[in-house]
Parts: C-alpha cells; structure tokens; sequence
C-alpha cells in the first residue's frame, strides 16, 4: 500500500516535472533580426515640387480703339518681328472722325483770325477814346476764347489721328503667336479694358518654370542651385534648369502657403512647350563618400520582448517625449548594430543629410556593420499559466 503510494507519488512529480519543462519551452523567446549594410557613397538632399512652363517674356496684345476686325495678318505659331503689322480694325469710322475734327480745326482758325482783327481793331480806337473800356474787354475775351478753342481742335485733330493709327497693330516684340482671341468680322470693344487679339512669347528657346514650393522646404532653396525636372509629354527626358529667382510673395490654398521659385530653362530644340506641367527637383546638397545607412534604420526601435529576453530595463514609456526629427542634420540619434553573436547593441551617430531612402552618419561605426531596420518576435511574450500552479491571492471558500 505505501509502496503504490510512494509510486503514485514518484508519477505525480513527474507530470509535474514534465508541465513545466513543456511550460518553459513554449515561452522561449527569440528575435529574427533584418539588417542592412552600412555604406559609403553620395547623398544628396533634394527638394520636389511641381511648376508650369512658360515663356521667360510673353506679351499680350491688344486695341486701344473699338472697331470691327478688318483684316489678320499672323495666326497661332506664326513668327513675328517687331514692328510687323498683325492686324487692322475697320478704319472708315476712324477716318470719319478725322476729317470731322480737321473741319472743327479750320472752323476754330477762322475764329481765330476774325477775334484777331476785331482785338487790332479795338485796340486802336480805345487808344483815340473812340469806343469805351466795356467795348474793348469784351474784344481781349472773344480772342482768348477763340484761341482757346482753336487749341482743343489740335489736340481733337491729333486724338482723332492717334486713334486711326491705332487702327493698324504692330508686334511689340519679335517672337511666336502662341494664343490668336479674335476672328475677322469680330466686332472688339475698348470701352472699359483693353481687349486682348494675340499673345506672343518672346523667345521660346529660352523658357522659365514657375514652381510651387512648400514653406518647410523653402529655406533650403536658393539661388543659382541646379535642378531636374521631367515633363508629361517626354517621360524618360530629364531636362535641366537653374534657380534664379524666389518670390517672397507667399499664396495659400487650403491653409497650404507655397513660394513661387523661377527657374530657367535652355530649350534650343523646342521639344517644351508653355503651360506643359512640371515635376521638379532642386538640387540643395550633395555629400560624396560619405557613410550612409538605411533611412528606416534610424527610425528602428527594439520590441519589448528584447529587453525581457536580456533581463535589462526598458525604457520608460510612460515618459512623454516629443518625436525626433529624423532628416535634422546635426541631431544624435541610436541605431542598433548586430555583432557575429546574433545581439544587438544601440550606438550613438549624429546625423547628415538625406534624401529620404538614405541618411548620411557619423559616429563609433565603420562601412560594412550591420544595422538593424527590422525585426521579428518568435514565441510569446506573457507566460501561459501551468493548469498546476496554484493560482496566488484566490479567495478560499
């Protein structure tokens, strides 16, 4: 009896022995590691925005006199030269008028001479006493008005001539007709605003881009800085510019400001186009040789289970901190190396430039570490309770 007791006993302890060694097995922690290689090359830090092409000099011409369109000389892509005439209004109105205010001219002259010989006139007999003062005033004024009137009939002569000029319109510029608005026929009104016919650019082998560029970004762009930029229409072209101006007048939209930036752009075969969309990169700076790693590595934190597997201390989340800017260069930052043992530690570097994939740093590491972007936990973190241990702090019945 004591002996099946004491075997009993001996079963008892073995299934108990049996539990936890199975219980220690499936909470074994390990951590599968995904690293990347530190390198050494060029990194260069980047600005994108978008633009839209056009000429570095467009001019839009108009009519300073309403009239029907009479005749079109030039149409859209025609070349111009300073000077050329490219349209002409109905001229009949205007020559009308002309004539109209050569006949007020020469009626105002007439006045004028009569007024002349009656001043003379008067001016003689005041001096015998023949007429009185009264007589002679009234001469002084008829003269001085028909002057006056005679004057408003050049300067109406002149503005009828000025406005048959108009009539005819020159190219302001030597260019390309880029944009025709008026048809022969077309009857233009210049009553309130100068209505625009046609729009010439300048020289389009010489173009601009006007890019928007975010406020966080503008403080990095600055004059004469290279850039890139691809359009549309030529996908695998990459066509090349320079920064030269920067607008301080800021636009928002949708609580988004925005800085226009000027670039210049060669465009000897004509392949760009104006109003073609742009996507650009400005070229801020460019570190060669430099050591880099994987921008992700920087942005890597241990799991949990890491310091539960190597019995330290985790950080104390309850702390609150604010998140690091990652791209800041000039700020420290930890990044976990792995060593030939399979166990990581935090290295302190301070940080370069980026260009988003890659970050330049430098510290206590070396072209070929190996840092960790990545990990995996495989097993369990909490302890699954053994069915025999006994269950702490249970209230007795």
């Amino acid at each position: 009896m004591i002996k099946n007791k004491f075997l009993s006993g001996i079963s008892l302890l073995s299934i108990i022995a049996l539990s936890l060694i199975s219980y220690s097995c499936n909470n074994k922690l390990s951590i599968n590691w995904t690293t990347a290689k530190v390198q050494r090359g060029d990194v260069n830090l980047n600005v994108t925005a978008t633009g839209t092409l056009s000429a570095v000099t467009t001019v839009q011409v108009g009519t300073q006199v309403s009239g029907i369109i009479n005749k079109l000389n030039v149409d859209f892509n025609s070349h111009v030269k300073k000077g050329q005439i490219v349209a002409e209004l109905d001229k009949t109105p205007l020559i009308a008028a002309l004539e109209d205010a050569k006949a007020n001219l020469a009626k105002a002259h007439a006045a004028v001479t009569q007024t002349t010989r009656d001043y003379e006139r008067n001016t003689k007999l005041l001096a015998a006493k023949a007429i009185a003062q009264s007589d002679y005033d009234m001469s002084v004024s008829n003269y001085e008005t028909a002057v006056a009137v005679e004057r408003s009939a050049i300067a109406q002569l002149n503005r009828a001539q000025i406005n048959l000029n108009y009539a005819t319109i020159y190219a302001p510029i030597d260019g390309v007709v880029i944009s025709r608005a008026v048809d022969v026929g077309q009857t233009v009104a210049a009553s309130f605003s100068t209505p625009t016919l046609f729009t010439i650019a300048n020289d389009l082998t010489k173009m601009q881009v006007l890019a928007s560029v975010d406020e966080a970004d503008i403080g990095d762009v600055q004059l004469n800085q290279e850039v890139t930029f691809t359009v549309d229409a030529y996908q695998t072209d990459v066509f090349d510019g320079k920064v030269t101006q920067i607008r301080l007048q800021p636009t928002t939209v949708q609580n988004v400001v925005t800085y226009t930036v000027v670039i210049d752009v060669p465009n000897k075969d004509l392949k760009l186009m104006p109003g073609m969309t742009t996507n650009i990169t400005i070229h801020v700076k460019n570190h060669k040789n430099v050591l880099k790693i994987q921008s992700k590595a920087i942005k890597y934190v241990p799991p949990t289970e890491y310091y539960l597997i190597n019995n330290i201390p985790a950080p104390d989340s309850s702390k609150k901190s604010s998140a690091p800017n990652y791209y800041l260069p000039g700020s420290k930052q930890n990044i976990w190396i792995k060593n030939k043992d399979n166990k990581v530690s935090a290295v302190e570097v301070t940080l370069g430039i980026s260009d988003g994939n890659y970050t330049e740093i430098m510290g206590p590491i070396k072209e070929g570490d190996d840092v960790v972007t990545e990990s995996e936990v495989i097993g369990h973190a909490g302890p699954a309770r053994s069915p025999f241990m006994p269950k702490f702090g249970a209230k007795k019945k």
